[in-house]
Parts: structure tokens; C-alpha cells; sequence
């Protein structure tokens, strides 16, 4: 994870991919019961193929939403309007079961001190290799896709790139440090009239080099549509479901995960609540200069309140005191923030914030709860440990 010599690579997916087609249901399903009852548990998983549209899972709330209306907004911002990409939003199919959380669980996530949704175990993680706290090669790979989504917005680019896309970046590393871009793999689905030359030089001239500004050489290693035409994709031509891009969603790989999947979950669920909390307390590690690199390791019993166990790890790059004496110091109990209520709370995870995290990744990126260091008592902090949000 640290002290990489030689090649990483990491990659993204557009909101067109059909993983993140159904990444951004779940989660516009899940907004919309919390937008009316906050107090709404959801656990709700899509699958996608063809002109078929799944929604199982659990969903108990007093929220009175309509799945399938939905769904059908959902592809529509995508870009599925009528059939030109292969899916038409108001004529695809769409089969629903749903049933509601078990009475067992429900219990204890229901007692006065709100126990874990599940046992578990997450990971958080931050680097001072970029502003954002994050590893360089998702980065960039974010950057990509977030630039085509962009481009696909305006009525001429959106004739001729379609909404399935990937990106993928290869950053040579020296001693943990990176040093250089050596590859980037682009493919975009695309209108079948346009020339795959044309195509190409769009993908670089409009994408590329406009994101990799002064980092972009020629000598970076440029695959574009490396296998060709595009024109068939999305769900038309591969099926999509919940949680299946869990690395295009972290760290790109730089980093473990535990691996549960966030989208269509409510915060009681610390697959993903625990997870956005480990990074933030990475993040807050890393900001305050103590240490470059750092992995924050929780793990949860069901139905219990306070995690099993904490951990710390910089890969020796901290500096001076470890970040678990810091905290202690600083008046700080690591394991009762990281209580799902505590957390919840926190970070205000019982509004409707989530389907803007179902594509483009869940980290590193500003306005979001967990971007911001952990909470001090104001008792703790001094003009040198100030909160940073």
C-alpha cells in the first residue's frame, strides 16, 4: 500500500456504466425515503439488463415513494431519455421486491444506543498525495469521467458520447511518491456515425488534456477505445447490479476494504457509515500533518453499539506521538465517536446527501460530511489543533 516503487493503476466508470446505473437508484430510493422520514432503514439493491430493471431488497419507512418513478428519473438524468443508448426510460420493465427489515435486527438497531446493522469490518484511508487527501491514480481516473459527464451535458457532445464510459490511470511510483503518469486507458461508448479517429482525438484534445493540464506529456502511453467502436453499451450490452464497483468507490485499490457495499444502505448500516467515519478520522490524521499516510482499521459486532475493535496504521510515516494517544490527549474517546449513533449524528447521515456519492467515488471529494476532520470538544482544541471543516 506505501512505499511503492514501480506501476499503480486504478480506474472509474461514468453514471452510464450499469453497475453505477444501479448504484444511483438504490440511493436516489433511499433520498427519497429520508428526505420524508430520516428515520427510514433501506436496504435496497438493483440489478439492470436490457430493457429489465430489478429493485429487491428491504425498505421500512414511513415515506410514501413511488421505486419505479424513481428508476425511471434516474435513467433519464443519465441520459436514457428514448432508445438512442439502448434504454428507453419509459418503456423498460420494472419488477420490484421488497419486504421490510427483520423485526431481530430491527430490535436492537432500535435500542436507546443504536447497535451496528451488521458485524463488519471497514477501512478508511488518506494520503497527502493530492489536496484531497487521496491517492493520485483515482484521482486523476475521477477526474476523467467527471470531465466526460460534463461534456455529455451539452446538446452537441451529448449526441455523440454515449453515457457508458471507463477511465482508467497508471501512475509510476518512486519510495511512495508518485512521479509520473505512464498510461491512460479511455473508452467511451459513442453515436455510430462519428469516425473512431475523430473519436480518439475528442477523447484526448477534450478530456484528456484538459484535466491532465501541465501533467499531461507525450510520452503518456494514450489507449482510447482500445477495442474499437463503442456503440452497443450500457445495460444493452452488459448487465449491471448494487455494489459491485466497491473499488471505483474508495480508493482505487490503494487501500483494504472490508467488503460491504454503500449505495442503497441508511447509515445504521456500517458497511457504509463506519466506513465514510474511517475516513474521516484518516483524513483528520493526515491533515493535521501527523502522518503523510494513513489507514484507519474498525470492526463491529451485530447489534452491538461500540465497535470490537480501532486501529491505526501509517505505514511509518507518522510522526511523533501515534494518532491513538493524540486523540486520547486531546480528549477524544475514538470508540465512542465511532458508535453508529455517534457517527450518524455527526455527520448528519440521516439526510438525503447519498445518490451524489453513487458514481464519481464516495471520497475526496468537498461537501461531504466525512471530508472534514473528526469533532474535538471545544475543551480540546488550541490555535494549533484547530477543527478543520
Amino acid at each position: 500500500m506505501q512505499n511503492i516503487t514501480g506501476l499503480f493503476t486504478s480506474e472509474s466508470v461514468s453514471h452510464g456504466h450499469p453497475d453505477k446505473i444501479c448504484d444511483q437508484i438504490s440511493d436516489a430510493i433511499l433520498d427519497a425515503c429520508l428526505a420524508e422520514d430520516p428515520y427510514s432503514r433501506v436496504a435496497v439493491e438493483v440489478a439492470i439488463k436490457g430493457d429489465l430493471l430489478c429493485i429487491l431488497g428491504e425498505l421500512t419507512t414511513h415515506a410514501a415513494i413511488n421505486t419505479e418513478a424513481i428508476a425511471r428519473q434516474v435513467l433519464r438524468d443519465i441520459g436514457h431519455i428514448d432508445a438512442r443508448w439502448g434504454v428507453d426510460a419509459d418503456r423498460i420493465r420494472i419488477v420490484e421486491q421488497l419486504s421490510k427489515q427483520s423485526r431481530e435486527i430491527g430490535a436492537r438497531v432500535d435500542a436507546a444506543d443504536t447497535g451496528a446493522g451488521d458485524q463488519g469490518l471497514m477501512f478508511g484511508f488518506a494520503c497527502n498525495e493530492t489536496p484531497a487527501l487521496m491517492p493520485l491514480p483515482i484521482t486523476l481516473a475521477h477526474a476523467l469521467m467527471e470531465k466526460h459527464w460534463q461534456l455529455r451535458q451539452s446538446e452537441h457532445w451529448g449526441k455523440i458520447l454515449g453515457p457508458d464510459a471507463k477511465a482508467q490511470v497508471t501512475v509510476r511510483y518512486a519510495d511512495g511518491q508518485p512521479e509520473c503518469i505512464s498510461a491512460i486507458v479511455l473508452s467511451s461508448q459513442h453515436a455510430e456515425e462519428i469516425k473512431l479517429d475523430e473519436l480518439r482525438s475528442l477523447l484526448r484534445d477534450e478530456i484528456i488534456k484538459p484535466v491532465l493540464g501541465a501533467r499531461f506529456r507525450p510520452d503518456i502511453r494514450l489507449h482510447l477505445n482500445p477495442a474499437g467502436t463503442f456503440i452497443y453499451g450500457g445495460p444493452v450490452a452488459d448487465a449491471g447490479l448494487t455494489g459491485r464497483k466497491i473499488i471505483v468507490d474508495t480508493y482505487g485499490g490503494m487501500a483494504r476494504h472490508g467488503g460491504g457495499a454503500f449505495s442503497g444502505k441508511d447509515a445504521t448500516k456500517v458497511d457504509r457509515s463506519a466506513a465514510y467515519a474511517a475516513r474521516q478520522l484518516a483524513r483528520d490524521v493526515v491533515a493535521r500533518s501527523w502522518a503523510d499516510t494513513c489507514e484507519v482499521r474498525v470492526a463491529y459486532a451485530i447489534g452491538e453499539a461500540r465497535p470490537v475493535a480501532v486501529d491505526f496504521e501509517t505505514f511509518g510515516t507518522g510522526r511523533g506521538t501515534p494518532p491513538a494517544q493524540r486523540y486520547r490527549e486531546l480528549g477524544v474517546d475514538i470508540n465512542e465517536a465511532l458508535r453508529p449513533a455517534a457517527i450518524i449524528k455527526r455527520l448528519d447521515l440521516r439526510t438525503p446527501i447519498f445518490r451524489q456519492t453513487a458514481a464519481l467515488g464516495h471520497f475526496g471529494r468537498q461537501g461531504l460530511p466525512w471530508e472534514g476532520a473528526l469533532f474535538l470538544p471545544r475543551k480540546a482544541a488550541t490555535e494549533s489543533e484547530s477543527v478543520m471543516f
